[in-house]
């Protein structure tokens, strides 16, 4: 994930739920217990889906 982001030159911010229990919560509070989770402009993708990445970063 951070990878392909990298590659597009897409910022984002890595969260850790084993480093940080407010994260934990946050991805709870989502309904989510699985990683990985991107939000890219509120939309939520769950697992490692390229196509739906490239797809929500508008380079589809």
């Amino acid at each position: 994930m951070k990878e392909l982001l990298s590659q597009k030159k897409v910022p984002f911010t890595d969260k850790n739920i084993r480093e940080d229990a407010a994260t934990l919560n946050e991805l709870r509070k989502m309904g989510y217990n699985a990683v990985p989770v991107t939000v890219i402009d509120g939309q939520r993708i769950v697992g490692y889906d390229k196509a739906a990445i490239e797809k929500a970063l508008g380079s589809a």
